[in-house]
């Protein structure tokens, strides 16, 4: 009895050293894996080639040209990509309003583009014939020539002086809250940028311009001193209930604190 209690003994104390040296192992072998991983995450992935690249956002430039424009190659990687210069690179493209690139460690690329959207659009002469330019909010031509369809529900913009005009080109300063207004009220009330056929600017003597006002629904000059989406609304309002009095206006003048108008020759 002695013997057999001799030996349970040692049998049972055997068994934690073995569970020991199996635990000890698995901690090793997890470390040498843990190790290996973060070689391969920290020092081998980040200068092999991206795995994925995604364009997302304004899809008007080929795949090919946005990653040819930013320097993007079979062998670019995360530690070889400078996503600012690619950046400013990428917003060369006058159809481009913003960019940016976002490199996700260790192997992925991120381009977010956002286009430029036309707000008016204008007719100029170039070569012997007329065609269409298009504006974004900010007055940049970002596009020339196009059908029918692409202006159609666009306002049109006329008075403007255009030379030799090439996407990119920016409009004077000046003009720029009158492009920015155009896009406001284009997203908020759509049906009274619809009412106006064209929007003329007026160059004033020394500084600045008025703008002149076709209605679609009325043959009448509107002369106003600004656009906001108030204002245009309380014109469109008093042309028609000064055309229902008075059939015969020719132009009213909204520019001062007193409306006025002039009668068509005849219409007295």
């Amino acid at each position: 009895m002695a013997g057999d209690y001799a030996l349970n003994e040692s049998s049972v104390g055997a068994a934690p050293k073995r569970l020991e040296k199996i635990l000890k192992a698995f901690i090793v072998i997890a470390f040498l894996v843990l190790g290996v991983k973060m070689i391969w995450l920290m020092g081998i992935s980040p200068f092999r080639p991206f795995s994925r690249i995604d364009i997302v956002g304004y899809a008007g430039i080929p795949r090919e040209q946005v990653l040819a424009a930013g320097g993007i190659t079979a062998s670019s990687s995360h530690f070889s990509t400078d996503a600012r210069a690619m950046e400013q690179a990428l917003m060369t493209f006058p159809s481009v309003q913003s960019a940016r690139v976002f490199r996700h460690f260790p192997d992925r690329l991120q381009i977010v583009l956002e286009g430029r959207r036309a707000v008016a659009a204008a007719f100029v002469n170039a070569g012997g014939r007329t065609i269409p330019v298009f504006f974004d909010s900010q007055g940049v031509i970002f596009r020339i020539g196009g059908n029918e369809e692409s202006f159609s529900m666009l306002p049109v913009v006329s008075g403007l002086i255009i030379e030799n005009p090439v996407p990119g080109m920016r409009l004077p300063v000046m003009f720029g809250s009158f492009f920015m207004q155009l896009e406001e009220i284009g997203m908020s009330s759509p049906e009274l940028l619809g009412a106006i056929s064209e929007f003329r600017i007026n160059p004033k003597p020394f500084d600045g311009f008025d703008l002149i006002l076709y209605p679609v629904h009325r043959r009448i000059r509107v002369r106003i001193n600004e656009l906001n989406e108030g204002a245009l609304r309380y014109t469109l309002l008093m042309v028609d209930v000064l055309a229902s009095r008075e059939p015969g206006i020719e132009s009213i003048d909204f520019r001062s604190s007193m409306a006025s108008y002039v009668l068509r020759e005849g219409a007295f």
